[in-house]
């Protein structure tokens, strides 16, 4: 394995799934989220309250190219909006890096999303009822960004497990 850096929607499973990469390989899992709140020492909540989106959006592009000059192999989960701005998409094409879209069914994610809404600000707002409507036209958005991985994983009906295996088998 290289530099493999998972890419998808919010509750696409990508964390949980990178952590299970990490057990199973031996390699370092590094979530992108966690990185930026241990140094700015503060929930992406919060960041996004006290500074804005676009604040945000360019730490996030900042840490990302900076992770990215590692020289050792690591496993990283990007943000659910990470490809989607300052041509971050372009570094999904490195060549020494290893890219996996977990493409996720929207009932799924709307399913997981709903239950954690109070953790993603650009959905703490919205009623249980409006969560589908806005996670497809985010998808929507999102779509021609998640498709510059290099590889598009379907996880419906798959396990972390399974899912894994099939990056590991990719990824070789």
């Amino acid at each position: 394995m290289k530099k493999n850096i998972l890419v998808g929607n919010m509750g696409s499973g990508k964390s949980a799934v990178g952590e299970y990469l990490a057990e199973v390989s031996g390699i370092k899992h590094y979530d992108l989220d966690h990185l930026i709140e241990q140094s700015e020492q503060k929930s992406i909540t919060d960041i996004f309250r006290q500074h804005g989106e676009i604040y945000f959006r360019k730490a996030e592009s900042r840490f990302f190219r900076e992770f990215l000059q590692k020289q050792e192999p690591f496993i990283l989960s990007l943000g659910g909006g990470t490809p989607c701005y300052a041509d971050n998409h372009l570094l999904l094409q490195h060549q020494d890096v290893f890219s996996v879209y977990l493409k996720t069914p929207v009932a799924v994610l709307v399913e997981r999303l709903k239950n954690e809404k109070q953790k993603r600000p650009l959905l703490a707002h919205l009623p249980d009822s409006e969560v589908e409507e806005f996670v497809n036209k985010l998808l929507f958005d999102r779509s021609f960004y998640y498709h510059q991985a290099k590889y598009i994983l379907n996880t419906e009906g798959k396990t972390i497990a399974e899912i894994a295996q099939e990056i590991l088998t990719k990824s070789k």
